[in-house]
């Protein structure tokens, strides 16, 4: 067939190179001069299957209006006149029991566990390098009530096979000596071995050059103009060069929308509507001051909701959910207080380790933001569409790295008229696809 893959993040590269694995014509098409230019770009950088709770759960709610006032909290609720805005929180709202968490849990992981099989295959394919650390990840705590509950948390992710593992102070400074200038506050930790770390941007990038030698047409810094429906299907969709202004209308026989957060206004305008909103997260990258003393195993600050990795030469540092519509802007008072404390709590948890000056200080942080794009599950929205040749592929939330390898499997897999061998819920295909997969499972393990 031929597939018009709309949207060249690490959810649309993905897609695109498995569906030309599986004998497809391909066109991948992004506003951006490049691949990975948006969401992609300089997330947290953790394949984090073991770290994958849903945002929505019992204390949600209640943590959400506390933190409301507050320019550095993890979550931030900036109210909009939006109905898009409010009708996401009401369904979030449907998800903060712990029914709806263990299960949202348990699609995540096994999302989570079929996208790393698939990454490590495709990592062995096209010997993509990307600054991958398979050290594991580590979550820090700090406080001790917080560190006494993270037990349950780890014997929940562990049975769903996760090796998720509560450690002692000592033993959490032995997986990563680096955290030895702030021993004395910490209380403990987890770590999962089996996690690790990468580039997103650079790992795209380099697989949608891959997609081109292997034949995709790449129409890079092309603006979505439309999509036309006629008689029930999708007939074609208008794109317009951003350099020249010229247009063209894509036909194909499949077209997947895998835009992030700007999946909803698209769908929207063909009168489909998605549980998709952004949710605005900070990324600041820095250049290591001190290399030697610098954390090797990527971490999780459970105090202020954050991530750490390293990358190379380059210390990046990641977190905190803004939920305030499509604003990008890194010059206002909250995002400028929401960039400040992840340098603040770099030179807390690593003093003089890596260059935490701001510009006006003389340093160079590379500040950014994206949007990631959440439903009120966390579970992304991957398959059918109600119109006729219209796929989606959206809606990953902070995970969009960790399940991009196998939701774009997973759809080229659906395309393809194949079942995806994974417990989930797939859009368009029955309310219980989890039921069948594991009766599948067991028929197997039967024959």
């Amino acid at each position: 067939m031929r597939v018009v893959v709309l949207g060249a993040g690490i959810i649309g590269t993905s897609t695109a190179w498995h569906l030309l694995q599986r004998g497809h014509e391909v066109v991948l098409v992004d506003r951006q001069p490049d691949a990975a230019l948006e969401t992609s770009f300089a997330n947290a950088a953790q394949i984090s299957v073991s770290y994958c709770e849903p945002w929505a759960n019992r204390q949600a709610p209640l943590k959400a209006l506390k933190w409301m006032f507050d320019k550095q909290a993890p979550l931030l609720w900036r109210p909009q006149l939006d109905p898009a805005q409010w009708r996401w929180l009401l369904q979030f709202l449907g998800q903060c029991t712990d029914r709806a968490f263990e299960r949202n849990v348990a699609q995540l992981v096994s999302l989570g566990a079929f996208s790393h099989a698939t990454l490590k295959q495709m990592v062995a394919d096209t010997g993509i390098e990307y600054q991958r650390s398979e050290r594991g990840i580590a979550h820090v705590y700090t406080d001790a009530k917080a560190f006494e509950e993270a037990g349950a948390a780890a014997e929940l992710m562990r049975g769903h096979g996760v090796q998720r593992r509560v450690v002692s102070r000592e033993e959490l400074l032995r997986i990563e000596p680096a955290l030895q200038a702030v021993a004395d506050r910490i209380a403990g930790g987890t770590y999962t071995p089996t996690d690790e770390h990468g580039d997103a941007r650079v790992f795209t990038q380099a697989l949608a050059r891959r997609c081109a030698e292997r034949g995709a047409q790449l129409l890079f810094g092309h603006d979505i103009e439309r999509l036309e429906v006629v008689g029930g299907a999708v007939e074609r969709v208008h794109v317009r060069a951003r350099a020249d202004g010229r247009t063209q209308a894509l036909q194909a026989d499949a077209y997947v929308v895998a835009c992030g957060s700007y999946t909803t206004p698209l769908l929207a305008s063909i009168g489909i509507r998605v549980p998709i909103y952004p949710g605005k997260g900070y990324s600041a990258t820095l250049a290591l001051r001190d290399p030697a003393r610098a954390p090797q195993v990527s971490l999780l600050d459970d105090g202020r909701k954050i991530a750490i990795s390293r990358l190379g030469d380059r210390l990046r540092v990641a977190g905190t959910i803004e939920l305030g519509g499509f604003d990008l802007r890194l010059d206002t008072p909250v995002a400028r207080a929401r960039c400040e404390m992840l340098l603040q709590r770099i030179e807390e948890l690593f003093p003089g380790v890596a260059d935490t000056r701001t510009p006006e200080q003389g340093g160079d942080p590379q500040f950014w933001c994206g949007l990631r794009p959440a439903t009120p599950t966390n579970i992304p929205l991957i398959g059918r569409l109600p119109l006729a040749r219209l796929w989606i592929n959206a809606g990953h939330g902070t995970l969009g790295w960790t399940h991009g390898a196998g939701s774009g499997r997973a759809l080229a897999e659906l395309i393809s008229g194949e079942r995806p061998a994974i417990a989930m819920d797939f859009v368009g295909f029955g309310a219980d696809a989890r039921q069948r997969a594991r009766a599948a499972r067991a028929a197997s393990a039967a024959a």
